[in-house]
């Protein structure tokens, strides 16, 4: 593997992370095991989402005891600040611990910004006042929406498809992300 910085955050993470969606297949003894194993390999980012079931509290399970020797993204689909805090809250006891290395919005349809009458981005900057999360991003799936992330220096990362069928389109995305000094994560690459 290899060590890479990503983007302006300053964490110094494997090329390969942990994407931990499978995991809710399988039962919590198993999905520890294989995230130790994973760790033990040498993979020390791992993202998981409040929507993957539970992947959470798996990945929680897995890292108790740990949790400074790995970077946890996770992710929201909140609609609106009540929402926000709800998941954050939520995902924050599930994965035990007082903090999110990486806190994404999951692939909304638009761009949250400070401001904005959803009051998303608002709330994403109280909770990292108050050391509830370090890093803000996104995810997405939509061009359009990853380029205005991108254009808008709000965020520390942008997770998007990118796998060896990706196009111009998305080498684009990279290219924009390593120039604004933001981090690429790319999700679905064995697709």
């Amino acid at each position: 593997m290899g060590r890479i910085k990503l983007g302006r955050t300053g964490l110094v993470v494997e090329k390969q992370g942990f994407g931990c969606l499978p995991i809710q297949r399988i039962s919590k003894a198993e999905a520890v095991e294989l995230l130790r194993r994973a760790y033990d390999g040498g993979i020390n980012f791992f993202d998981t989402a409040r929507v993957y079931s539970d992947s959470e509290e798996k990945v929680g399970a897995a890292f108790a005891g740990m949790r400074d020797r790995v970077i946890l993204a996770t992710k929201t689909a909140a609609q609106t600040a009540d929402g926000f805090w709800k998941d954050l809250e939520s995902s924050l006891r599930a994965l035990g611990t007082d903090h999110i290395d990486v806190y994404q919005f999951h692939n909304p349809a638009f761009c949250p910004k400070p401001g904005g009458e959803d009051g998303l981005y608002d709330a994403a900057l109280e909770a990292q006042a108050q050391g509830k999360i370090r890093f803000i991003s996104i995810t997405n799936h939509r061009l359009a929406v990853a380029h205005e992330a991108i254009d808008s220096g709000l965020y520390a990362t942008l997770q998007f498809p990118y796998s060896y069928l990706a196009g111009p389109q998305e080498q684009e995305l990279v290219d924009k992300c390593a120039a604004a000094g933001m981090g690429f994560i790319a999700m679905k690459g064995m697709a």
